[in-house]
């Protein structure tokens, strides 16, 4: 009886989730409080990864919230929200997937509280950010790359 060789035994951690960068712009304070509050916001968010060995990555989050009242900007906060991350046993697809979208799922509550903080402490009413689908962002992101490749000439 010949034994089957094993697949490698996956294996991920969280070693560490910290604040990278935070930054909080209010440029037309304190007028802007003397106005009605019903501003219109715009969330952007960028996710990035980087080995820093084998199996060790740094997954970085950024939330960038922009909310204007007209064409007056009553805040600008931005959000860098890391982690570091072992990942082992995985393969390619699985690792783009864990670094693109499992981690920044994990990453994501920490930045929402980190934002929400710091529109409380520029004055502003709170702001709760809605879940995002970051398997679907992956998923879409996935297909843009693959619609790229098939369109350009070789």
């Amino acid at each position: 009886m010949s034994e089957q060789p094993q697949a490698p035994q996956q294996h991920f951690e969280i070693q560490k989730v910290y604040l990278k960068d935070v930054s909080l712009e209010t440029p037309n304070s304190p007028m802007i409080f003397t106005d009605q509050w019903q501003p219109q916001t715009e969330v952007r968010l960028e996710t990035g990864a980087t080995p820093l060995t084998e199996d060790l990555f740094e997954v970085v989050l950024t939330l960038t919230v922009t909310a204007k009242l007209g064409e007056r900007t009553a805040y600008l906060v931005e959000v860098q929200q890391a982690g570091l991350f072992t990942l082992r046993g995985f393969d390619e697809q699985q690792t783009g997937h864990m670094l693109h979208a499992f981690c920044p799922n994990l990453l994501f509550p920490f930045a929402r509280e980190a934002i929400a903080s710091m529109i409380g402490k520029g004055g502003f009413p709170a702001l709760l950010l809605n879940p995002i689908n970051f398997d679907g962002l992956y998923l879409q992101r996935l297909q843009q790359q693959a619609q790229a490749v098939a369109t350009t000439p070789h």
